[in-house]
């Protein structure tokens, strides 16, 4: 057995250092005071923690709300498809009056349209009409599902008539395309039914013509009574220049006539040529010479852009213009000149295919460059009724009462009354034709 002697067992000290010779032992080293405690104090408060989660979830939100906006806009331009129809297009109204009768019962944002007439009695008659507004009106035609947004810009205005801009945008699946193309036809088709049998008078608004309330009822050539032989060579006369376009093309002429009718008041020339236009299905549009604000180019533009199959009136011409002198410069109310009026009516840069009628009361008063061939092609004077139109008009009311009609043009004999007079006399005596005959002191009075 060996012996042990006292340096056989190492001592912790020289433990130790034979191990820091042949291996240091690892050691953490404390954190650098500033560095390491500010990033821990900061990532351990929970405020910060909670702050950087809303920060994700609300990119994370941006993001998917991005994601979507694009995925629904590449959805919509691959199944939908839109149409716009801005109200300065002619179709603007056609489709109102279509949608109107698809969905005014079902829908929630309606506009009013009120028809005011007042007839040749007096009396008046006032309808209704619902229309969609404004807004967004989903209905079902033909088995498609069509969305229209109606809408109306209240900083943008029309400056043609002064009106707010509106829009309406159709919105359907892109496979039934095919379906506006067949609407838009049945719109245009509804419209042109409602004018069949029926005058539409036009009025200017701005530098366009307009129609003026509803269609009226055509009115019968018969329903005038003029004197002997004027009806018929007006139309006559307007009949033989609507066939001879290429006559007057052959030989150089302008292919425009102007004719004058000129008389009392009440004699019937508003009638005649409302008479008239009823018998050649031909449109009015009448023209205020006098309107505030009508310059020059405007009534050019309006006479160069007349609807088609219309008459152009110009009533009681002597109202704007009576002595060249007194109109060089300008009407009384509008910017108008003489001049421009005639330039209008057969100057250079005046339109073809034209048919114009003026009235006056006093021809007297009118400029012999007015009426001059050219520009008045036609002049006809319609009177006080005349023994043959008191007839005729009495037979047009009472039929079959040819003894009272003769008894009542002797009553009438050598008086001067109006036709408007006459017709008035009637209309209140309606179906008494004796009490009509008895009372005709009221037409003297």
């Amino acid at each position: 057995m060996s012996e042990v002697t006292g340096n056989a067992w190492p001592s912790p000290s020289n433990t130790t250092l034979g191990n820091a010779e042949s291996k240091e032992p690892q050691q953490i080293q404390p954190p650098i005071k500033g560095e390491n405690s500010l990033w821990d104090s900061i990532t351990s408060n929970p405020y910060f923690s909670a702050g950087f989660g809303l920060i994700g979830v609300g990119a994370g939100l941006t993001v998917l709300r991005q994601g979507l906006n694009l995925g629904t806009s590449l959805l919509r331009r691959r199944l939908l498809v839109t149409l716009e129809i801005p109200s300065k297009d002619k179709s603007y109204l056609w489709f109102l009056q279509w949608m109107s009768q698809q969905s005014a019962r079902r829908t929630q944002h309606l506009a009013v349209e009120t028809s005011y007439k007042q007839h040749d009695n007096g009396s008046v008659s006032t309808t209704f009409g619902l229309v969609p507004g404004p807004g967004n009106h989903f209905f079902k035609w033909r088995g498609v599902w069509l969305q229209v947004q109606r809408q109306r810009d209240g900083k943008m205005m029309d400056l043609t008539t002064g009106s707010p801009w509106e829009t309406i945008t159709l919105t359907t699946l892109s496979r039934d395309r095919d379906v506006f193309t067949a609407l838009l036809k049945e719109a245009q088709q509804m419209a042109i039914a409602k004018q069949e049998g029926k005058t539409v008078i036009y009025t200017s608004y701005g530098p366009e013509w307009r129609p003026f309330g509803m269609p009226r009822k055509r009115r019968m050539l018969d329903s005038v009574i003029l004197d002997h032989g004027i009806k018929e060579r007006i139309v006559d006369d307007v009949q033989a220049f609507i066939g001879s376009g290429k006559w007057y093309n052959d030989r150089g002429i302008p292919y425009r006539r102007g004719y004058l009718l000129y008389g009392p008041p009440g004699s019937g020339k508003s009638s005649f040529i409302q008479s008239l236009a009823g018998e050649l299905e031909y449109n009015i549009c009448i023209l205020n010479l006098s309107e505030r604000g009508l310059t020059d180019d405007r009534l050019n533009h309006l006479l160069s852009n007349v609807p088609e199959r219309s008459i152009m009136l110009l009533e009681d011409i002597d109202a704007a213009f009576a002595k060249r002198n007194q109109s060089d410069h300008q009407g009384y109310q509008s910017m108008l000149t003489f001049s421009g009026l005639l330039n209008a009516l057969d100057g250079v840069a005046s339109a073809e295919e034209r048919i114009v009628f003026m009235t006056t009361n006093h021809i007297e008063q009118l400029d012999p460059a007015l009426v001059r061939p050219g520009r008045i092609d036609m002049k006809e004077f319609l009177g006080n009724a005349t023994e043959s139109q008191i007839r005729g008009m009495f037979l047009r009311f009472y039929e079959n009462e040819p003894d009272l009609a003769d008894r009542f043009v002797r009553s009438l004999k050598n008086k001067s009354v109006s036709t408007a007079s006459l017709q008035g006399h009637f209309v209140y005596f309606k179906d008494k034709p004796q009490q009509a005959l008895e009372n005709v002191s009221l037409l003297l009075q």
